[in-house]
Protein backbone atom coordinates (compact mmCIF):
# COMPACT_ATOMS: atom_id res chain seq x y z
CA UNK A 1 0.00 0.00 0.00
CA UNK A 2 1.31 3.36 -1.19
CA UNK A 3 1.07 6.18 1.41
CA UNK A 4 0.97 9.50 0.41
CA UNK A 5 0.51 13.22 2.05
CA UNK A 6 -0.31 16.55 1.00
CA UNK A 7 -0.08 19.82 2.09
CA UNK A 8 -3.30 21.38 1.99
CA UNK A 9 -5.53 19.20 0.94
CA UNK A 10 -8.64 20.23 2.19
CA UNK A 11 -10.15 21.59 -1.11
CA UNK A 12 -8.66 22.69 -4.19
CA UNK A 13 -6.01 20.97 -6.39
CA UNK A 14 -5.03 19.06 -2.66
CA UNK A 15 -8.45 17.80 -2.40
CA UNK A 16 -8.79 16.50 -6.01
CA UNK A 17 -5.82 15.26 -5.87
CA UNK A 18 -6.27 13.62 -2.73
CA UNK A 19 -9.59 11.90 -4.25
CA UNK A 20 -7.81 10.28 -7.50
CA UNK A 21 -5.11 8.73 -5.14
CA UNK A 22 -7.64 7.35 -2.65
CA UNK A 23 -9.72 5.92 -5.75
CA UNK A 24 -6.11 4.35 -6.98
CA UNK A 25 -5.75 2.53 -3.84
CA UNK A 26 -3.64 5.09 -2.12
CA UNK A 27 -3.70 5.53 1.43
CA UNK A 28 -3.58 9.58 2.10
CA UNK A 29 -2.76 11.79 4.52
CA UNK A 30 -4.97 15.48 3.52
CA UNK A 31 -2.44 17.74 5.46
CA UNK A 32 -4.69 21.05 6.64
CA UNK A 33 -3.97 24.06 9.03
CA UNK A 34 -7.12 23.89 10.16
CA UNK A 35 -8.27 20.78 11.79
CA UNK A 36 -12.09 21.40 11.44
CA UNK A 37 -12.12 21.68 7.10
CA UNK A 38 -9.37 18.91 7.47
CA UNK A 39 -11.12 16.47 8.87
CA UNK A 40 -14.30 17.34 7.07
CA UNK A 41 -12.52 16.66 4.10
CA UNK A 42 -10.69 13.45 5.25
CA UNK A 43 -14.16 11.95 6.21
CA UNK A 44 -15.81 12.97 2.74
CA UNK A 45 -12.40 11.44 1.07
CA UNK A 46 -12.15 8.10 2.81
CA UNK A 47 -8.62 9.17 3.77
CA UNK A 48 -6.82 10.20 7.22
CA UNK A 49 -6.31 13.82 8.40
CA UNK A 50 -3.10 15.08 10.12
CA UNK A 51 -2.73 18.63 11.27
CA UNK A 52 -0.04 19.89 8.72
CA UNK A 53 0.79 23.97 8.69
CA UNK A 54 3.89 24.50 6.35
CA UNK A 55 4.64 27.92 8.22
CA UNK A 56 4.92 26.58 11.23
CA UNK A 57 7.85 24.06 12.23
CA UNK A 58 6.13 22.44 15.40
CA UNK A 59 3.00 21.96 13.39
CA UNK A 60 5.27 19.93 10.88
CA UNK A 61 7.49 17.74 12.80
CA UNK A 62 4.53 16.82 14.83
CA UNK A 63 2.99 15.91 11.29
CA UNK A 64 6.09 13.87 10.78
CA UNK A 65 6.09 11.91 13.89
CA UNK A 66 2.54 11.34 13.56
CA UNK A 67 3.19 9.54 9.87
CA UNK A 68 6.05 7.91 11.32
CA UNK A 69 4.06 6.66 13.86
CA UNK A 70 1.62 4.86 11.64
CA UNK A 71 3.68 3.08 9.25
CA UNK A 72 5.83 5.89 7.14
CA UNK A 73 5.77 7.64 4.17
CA UNK A 74 6.31 6.78 -0.08
CA UNK A 75 4.77 10.00 -1.85
CA UNK A 76 4.99 13.65 -0.34
CA UNK A 77 3.10 16.38 -2.56
CA UNK A 78 3.68 19.81 -1.35
CA UNK A 79 0.64 21.60 -2.92
CA UNK A 80 0.00 23.81 -0.44
CA UNK A 81 0.55 27.51 -1.79
CA UNK A 82 -0.42 31.10 -1.60
CA UNK A 83 -0.42 34.29 -4.00
CA UNK A 84 -0.37 38.06 -1.90
CA UNK A 85 -3.77 39.64 -3.51
CA UNK A 86 -5.85 42.57 -2.87
CA UNK A 87 -9.18 43.38 -2.34
CA UNK A 88 -10.37 44.09 -6.17
CA UNK A 89 -8.24 40.08 -6.84
CA UNK A 90 -5.46 41.79 -8.23
CA UNK A 91 -2.25 41.05 -7.88
CA UNK A 92 1.17 43.09 -6.31
CA UNK A 93 3.18 44.29 -9.17
CA UNK A 94 6.81 45.96 -9.61
CA UNK A 95 5.32 49.43 -8.96
CA UNK A 96 3.47 48.29 -5.69
CA UNK A 97 5.13 44.87 -4.41
CA UNK A 98 6.86 45.12 -1.03
CA UNK A 99 9.36 43.34 0.70
CA UNK A 100 6.36 41.90 3.22
CA UNK A 101 4.48 40.58 -0.16
CA UNK A 102 7.50 39.05 -0.86
CA UNK A 103 8.21 37.21 2.66
CA UNK A 104 4.73 36.18 3.24
CA UNK A 105 4.45 34.55 -0.27
CA UNK A 106 7.88 32.56 0.32
CA UNK A 107 7.03 31.91 3.76
CA UNK A 108 4.40 29.50 2.40
CA UNK A 109 5.49 28.71 -1.30
CA UNK A 110 8.97 28.52 -0.73
CA UNK A 111 10.21 28.09 3.09
CA UNK A 112 7.07 25.67 3.31
CA UNK A 113 8.46 23.05 1.10
CA UNK A 114 11.77 23.11 2.68
CA UNK A 115 10.11 22.56 6.00
CA UNK A 116 8.73 19.78 4.81
CA UNK A 117 10.95 18.72 3.31
CA UNK A 118 13.05 18.50 5.80
CA UNK A 119 10.87 16.95 7.79
CA UNK A 120 9.79 13.95 5.63
CA UNK A 121 12.49 13.00 3.82
CA UNK A 122 13.85 10.56 6.69
CA UNK A 123 10.67 8.95 6.55
CA UNK A 124 10.91 8.85 2.67
CA UNK A 125 14.49 7.43 2.20
CA UNK A 126 13.07 4.52 4.03
CA UNK A 127 10.26 3.47 1.44
CA UNK A 128 11.13 1.03 -1.83
CA UNK A 129 10.04 4.03 -4.46
CA UNK A 130 9.80 7.07 -2.65
CA UNK A 131 8.33 9.97 -4.39
CA UNK A 132 8.37 14.18 -4.11
CA UNK A 133 5.96 16.14 -6.38
CA UNK A 134 6.39 20.15 -5.97
CA UNK A 135 3.37 21.89 -7.14
CA UNK A 136 4.69 24.75 -9.52
CA UNK A 137 3.31 26.97 -12.01
CA UNK A 138 3.41 27.76 -15.67
CA UNK A 139 4.18 31.41 -14.09
CA UNK A 140 7.57 29.88 -12.81
CA UNK A 141 9.01 29.39 -16.47
CA UNK A 142 11.83 32.31 -16.84
CA UNK A 143 11.27 31.31 -20.34
CA UNK A 144 7.80 31.58 -20.90
CA UNK A 145 7.59 34.71 -18.88
CA UNK A 146 10.31 36.14 -20.79
CA UNK A 147 8.85 35.23 -24.49
CA UNK A 148 6.34 38.20 -25.97
CA UNK A 149 4.77 35.76 -27.91
CA UNK A 150 3.93 33.24 -24.85
CA UNK A 151 0.78 34.09 -22.59
CA UNK A 152 2.70 33.77 -19.42
CA UNK A 153 4.42 36.99 -20.74
CA UNK A 154 1.76 39.76 -19.68
CA UNK A 155 1.45 38.32 -16.26
CA UNK A 156 2.21 41.23 -14.09
CA UNK A 157 2.96 39.62 -10.81
CA UNK A 158 6.32 39.55 -8.58
CA UNK A 159 5.84 37.84 -5.72
CA UNK A 160 4.28 34.41 -6.83
CA UNK A 161 6.11 33.63 -9.84
CA UNK A 162 9.34 34.23 -8.12
CA UNK A 163 8.53 32.13 -5.49
CA UNK A 164 8.08 29.05 -7.69
CA UNK A 165 10.61 29.69 -9.85
CA UNK A 166 12.65 29.22 -6.43
CA UNK A 167 10.35 25.70 -6.01
CA UNK A 168 11.67 24.79 -9.16
CA UNK A 169 15.19 25.06 -8.13
CA UNK A 170 14.93 23.31 -5.03
CA UNK A 171 13.41 20.66 -7.52
CA UNK A 172 16.67 20.30 -9.15
CA UNK A 173 18.73 20.90 -5.99
CA UNK A 174 17.08 17.93 -3.89
CA UNK A 175 16.52 15.93 -6.98
CA UNK A 176 20.52 15.71 -7.36
CA UNK A 177 21.38 14.97 -3.85
CA UNK A 178 18.59 12.30 -3.46
CA UNK A 179 19.32 10.53 -6.43
CA UNK A 180 17.04 7.09 -5.58
CA UNK A 181 13.96 9.35 -5.51
CA UNK A 182 11.71 10.81 -8.01
CA UNK A 183 11.64 14.47 -7.47
CA UNK A 184 9.79 16.75 -10.07
CA UNK A 185 8.56 19.77 -10.23
CA UNK A 186 4.59 20.28 -11.93
CA UNK A 187 2.23 23.13 -13.70
CA UNK A 188 -1.46 22.40 -13.13
CA UNK A 189 -2.55 24.97 -15.16
CA UNK A 190 -4.48 27.91 -14.55
CA UNK A 191 -6.76 26.18 -12.51
CA UNK A 192 -10.32 27.52 -11.12
CA UNK A 193 -9.23 27.87 -6.95
CA UNK A 194 -9.24 29.84 -4.12
CA UNK A 195 -5.69 31.00 -4.70
CA UNK A 196 -6.53 32.72 -7.79
CA UNK A 197 -10.09 34.32 -6.65
CA UNK A 198 -11.59 31.33 -9.14
CA UNK A 199 -10.48 33.01 -12.40
CA UNK A 200 -8.75 29.77 -13.92
CA UNK A 201 -10.06 28.68 -16.93
CA UNK A 202 -9.60 25.24 -16.21
CA UNK A 203 -11.34 22.86 -13.71
CA UNK A 204 -9.32 21.07 -10.63
CA UNK A 205 -10.09 17.66 -12.27
CA UNK A 206 -8.38 18.98 -15.24
CA UNK A 207 -5.32 20.59 -13.48
CA UNK A 208 -4.81 18.02 -11.03
CA UNK A 209 -4.14 15.58 -13.83
CA UNK A 210 -0.18 15.82 -13.96
CA UNK A 211 0.07 15.81 -10.22
CA UNK A 212 -1.54 12.90 -9.73
CA UNK A 213 0.28 11.32 -12.88
CA UNK A 214 3.40 12.35 -11.33
CA UNK A 215 2.62 10.90 -7.60
CA UNK A 216 2.39 7.42 -9.48
CA UNK A 217 5.26 7.48 -10.94
CA UNK A 218 7.64 4.20 -10.51
CA UNK A 219 11.61 3.87 -9.52
CA UNK A 220 12.19 4.40 -13.71
CA UNK A 221 10.63 7.75 -13.86
CA UNK A 222 12.15 11.17 -14.08
CA UNK A 223 13.20 13.12 -11.77
CA UNK A 224 14.55 16.60 -11.67
CA UNK A 225 11.84 17.61 -13.97
CA UNK A 226 9.02 20.14 -14.87
CA UNK A 227 6.32 18.96 -16.28
CA UNK A 228 2.58 19.84 -17.37
CA UNK A 229 -0.07 17.56 -18.72
CA UNK A 230 2.05 17.59 -22.21
CA UNK A 231 5.82 16.99 -20.99
CA UNK A 232 8.62 18.74 -19.78
CA UNK A 233 8.35 22.51 -19.59
CA UNK A 234 11.16 25.03 -19.92
CA UNK A 235 12.95 26.49 -16.43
Amino acid sequence: MTTTLITGANKGLGFETARRLVAAGHTVYVGARDPERGRRAAERLGARFVRLDVTDDASVDAAAKTIEADGGLDVLINNAGMETRTEDNSVPVASTVTADHMRTTFETNVFGVVRVLHAFLPLLERSAAPVVVNVSSGLASLTYLSDPEHPAHFYPGIAYPTSKTAVNMLTVQFAKAYPTMRINSVEPGFTKTDLNGNTGTQTVEEGAEIIVRMAQIGPDGPTGGYYDVNGRLPW
